[in-house]
């Protein structure tokens, strides 16, 4: 390649990357490896920072992301994204084929069945085969300009690669979406650093292609079914021939349509996915029915606002009325406060519901919830219990209306609520048991300091007994302190009052353990402090730039933003922590106690093979051990992962791995590497 111009160079990998990412997305088949395609790809990236002007609009580097869309230009739809029609019931789909054999007078038609997925609608246009625009639906008349984002989705073509002639110009539409392993994986990051979860993938995944960063959006992993095309002289006659020239063009279409010949077929199509369609890695709530041919879909044209050829059933969410009972109010380790719905059993998709949630006081607000009232139960996302209602008419004359809590249910401390955020928190931070205990938890958990000899209950017991008053009492214990030390615990089945004491052995291993979390480098300790907004990630930034302790709590806010990917929601937090005389103390009998909070200046790495990536280890490995290994990773240029996410790039698979990690990794579509091809992507070899 080195004979050829820069403008050759990048074509052709351009091209190459192109077709190489659209048979692996598309037709499930490689031709190269994982480390082939990487290292031509970051070829490519040096080559167009280089010669920014050469770069093509198609080119693969766009999928990473960093484009920075401070506002999005509206744009005007060329065809309207009109709105479809809606029904729940069956003899309303007879009604409307009635109306579509009236309309069309005869009975000489076919209908076209799709699951309706439930994302962000979206159109993108195509000229002579590269993706120009693509625009959110908006009010169906305008929309947004997000094609920078709408470029990181992976199975959305940037330029088609076919054998199979395409029209000059034309629209295809579709629904972006977060898929399921993602969502969850998402939440459970969000959990680690002290954030509220997520409330569903729909809301999400319309909400990620609006950020302004297209890097962030980029590392959401979202996904697109494309399901319409629109143009001039497009060369087919129907729906599903339309879709078939789709496939072929490589747009990532669902196989999950069918043409059904009569209204029976359609509502038979109706009754097979009802409960398939929960096994999809993705959010479906119906289906969509269109006349297929399209020269009868013009024939029958449009009402006002809906075409009279396409309907949507919409599948009902399974719900359930039952008894409000109480409304409980839980305290998480950021003084957060989570109201409960605490209601009468009800079998709900297969399973009794006792519980379910509430949100914040906004939500409590909306439902205009009362005192026993019944309430609708539904499982959003057909996971976690809900109430979406209230039935007023069964509501009692007298019932008194629900106000929120202003008093924290553990400690009577008045509670606050910022200004932008629907979340009330408790400020006792240093006596509130539930925060205190929340952090001492977080502390020793397996991410932050991994003291896996201590858990819930014994640090409960050590609080009761007024051995620690926070972490850093850990380091004080003794070991005359923990042997024959006895607990009294309360049996959460029975309420009885049983005694367990701590044995010699135990008392050992749980100070040895102690001893040994003093060896935890300086960012994983700056995350087990349990800042608000600090995950991982975030403190390995900080750690990375400010390299110590005293060096963060002196910096101001400005200088704590100007960190690269820290947000003010985050800088302000830090500041506000280290504002507080009692955390600044914590941190000093920490040190006293011989804990890292320093960090000495990061040594470049060898090469930068695994520049930009993280990978997780996990198993037991034949030439290397998994520490060699994270260092090998290090030395590299990656990053070292210390759980799946979505944000994991590799995981190097050892054996004796646990098969919920291997699960886990499919599901996320997070390639997995053997001891032998990691050490081949890196150029390490043993002899």
């Amino acid at each position: 390649m080195s004979d050829l111009s820069i403008k050759e160079q990048i074509d052709q990998l351009t091209d190459e990357l192109n077709y190489h990412s659209h048979i692996y997305y598309q037709e499930n088949r490689t031709e190269i490896s994982d480390y082939e395609f990487d290292m031509r790809l970051k070829q490519l990236e040096a080559l167009e920072q280089a010669h920014p002007e050469l770069k093509r609009e198609d080119s693969p580097s766009t999928r990473v992301g960093g484009t920075i869309t401070k506002e999005f230009e509206t744009v005007t739809h060329k065809y309207r994204m009109l709105s479809l029609g809606n029904t729940y019931s069956k003899e309303e789909l007879e009604d409307f084929d009635k109306r579509v054999a009236k309309g069309l007078g005869t009975d000489k038609y076919e209908y076209l069945c799709e699951l309706k997925f439930d994302g962000l609608a979206m159109s993108f246009t195509y000229e002579a085969g590269i993706l120009k625009q693509a625009v959110t639906r908006g009010d169906g008349v305008k929309g947004d300009n997000i094609t920078s984002n709408a470029k990181t989705i992976r199975t959305l073509p940037l330029k088609l690669n076919s054998k199979t002639p395409f029209p000059d110009q034309f629209e295809v539409r579709g629904e972006v979406f977060m898929p399921l392993p993602v969502f969850q994986a998402l939440n459970e990051e969000r959990e680690v650093q002290g954030e509220a979860r997520l409330a569903n993938p729909r809301n999400t995944a319309s909400g990620t292609m609006k950020m302004q960063d297209s890097a962030i959006v980029a590392a959401r992993k979202l996904d697109c079914h494309l399901y319409a095309m629109y143009g001039e002289d497009l060369g087919v006659g129907s729906h599903e021939q339309a879709l078939d020239n789709m496939k072929k063009w490589g747009f990532n279409v669902s196989p999950t349509y069918r043409k059904c010949r009569t209204i029976s077929e359609v509502l038979q199509y109706i009754e097979d996915w009802e409960t398939k369609r929960l096994e999809l890695p993705l959010e479906t709530d119906g289906i969509v029915i269109k006349v297929n041919d399209f020269g009868q879909q013009e024939e029958l044209g449009f009402t006002a606002k809906n075409p009279r050829w396409a309907i949507s059933y919409k599948y009902k969410a399974e719900n359930a009325a039952t008894k409000l009972l109480d409304i409980t109010y839980q305290v998480g380790r950021t003084g957060a406060i989570t109201p409960v719905a605490e209601l009468q059993p009800v079998l709900l998709a297969g399973t009794t519901v006792k519980r379910a949630s509430l949100h914040n006081a906004n939500e409590i607000e909306r439902l205009d919830l009362h005192e026993a009232d019944t309430v609708f139960v539904e499982k959003g996302g057909e996971i976690i219990p809900k109430v979406t209602g209230v039935d007023i008419h069964a509501r009692s004359q007298d019932a008194k209306k629900i106000s929120y809590i202003t008093h924290c249910p553990e400690c009577g401390t008045e509670l606050i609520r910022q200004e932008s955020e629907a979340v009330h928190y408790c400020p006792n931070f240093r006596t509130c048991e539930p925060q205190v205990l929340g952090r001492i938890e977080h502390f020793i958990s397996r991410n932050a300091m991994a003291i896996e000899t201590l858990g819930p209950r014994t640090i409960k017991g050590f609080l009761t007994q007024g051995l620690i008053e926070d972490f850093s009492g850990l380091y004080a214990l003794t070991f005359n302190q923990l042997n024959g030390l006895v607990f009294e615990e309360e049996d959460k089945k029975t309420g009885e009052i049983k005694k367990r004491s701590v044995k010699e052995k135990t008392a050992q291993n749980i100070l040895a353990s102690i001893e040994k979390s003093k060896e935890v480098p300086f960012r994983t300790l700056l995350f087990a402090l349990g800042i608000r907004f600090v995950g991982k990630t975030v403190a390995e930034k900080l750690v990375d730039h400010f390299l110590s302790i005293d060096a963060l709590m002196s910096a101001g806010f400005e200088e704590i933003v100007g960190v690269h990917e820290i947000g003010e929601r985050i800088a302000q937090s830090v500041v506000e922590y280290f504002d507080e005389p009692e955390n600044i103390a914590l941190i000093n009998r920490l040190r006293e106690a011989g804990l890292h909070f320093t960090q000495e200046e990061k040594v470049a790495p060898t090469d930068t093979t695994l520049e930009g990536l993280t990978l997780v280890v996990s198993g037991v490995f034949e030439s290397v051990s998994r520490d060699e290994l994270k260092t090998l990773i290090t030395a590299h240029g990656g990053k070292v992962g210390s759980s799946l996410s979505g944000k994991t790039d590799y995981l190097v698979a050892g054996d004796n791995m646990g098969p919920a990690k291997k699960d886990k990794a499919e599901k996320l579509g997070i390639k997995m590497l053997s001891e032998n091809e990691f050490l081949h992507l890196i150029g390490h070899t043993h002899d």
